[in-house]
């Protein structure tokens, strides 16, 4: 069973609007990826195609835009235990060149808590499943109220 994740909001916190350059809907320049929750995994899963404009090497994937996708994943596993959490450190491993304009998909999970610091990893994976790049990071949970509260709705 899988379920809509919607940007940055949790059961605390709603933004007025999410102009998160890869999932927010309200960025018209962002990549509006959309997340699901993977419920049986505990795994945030986004399916997607890469179009031109984030070209790096030609025909492929500008290494910058794969660790904000990688980075956005992993910060989607906070969800699983309502907290917003900013990323500390990530590091990104470039394991294939990422294709544009072919099937992907990213996954991001959570691999252990430890108070407030937080370690995920995401992956994204081309079509036949194969690895193409990986990455690990530390996340330190936030008060969203202290840090955010002036852009929520009230």
């Amino acid at each position: 069973m899988s379920s809509k994740i919607h940007g940055h909001e949790t059961r605390h916190l709603k933004p007025k609007q999410n102009y998160c350059f890869v999932c927010g809907p309200d960025n018209p320049e962002g990549m509006r990826l959309k997340f699901t929750l993977d419920e049986e995994r505990q795994t945030f899963v986004c399916r997607f195609r890469l179009p031109k404009r984030y070209t790096g090497p030609p025909g492929h994937c500008h290494g910058g835009v794969i660790a904000c996708i990688l980075d956005d994943a992993m910060g989607k596993a906070n969800k699983l235990r309502n907290v917003v959490a900013l990323t500390k450190e990530m590091t990104v491993e470039y394991l294939k060149p990422v294709p544009l304009h072919k099937p992907l998909v990213v996954e991001g999970r959570e691999v252990s808590v430890h108070g407030r610091q937080h370690v995920n990893i995401a992956e994204i994976l081309n079509e036949k499943g194969e690895v193409l790049a990986r990455s690990r990071g530390v996340f330190i949970a936030i008060d969203p109220e202290k840090m955010f509260g002036k852009f929520a709705e009230r």
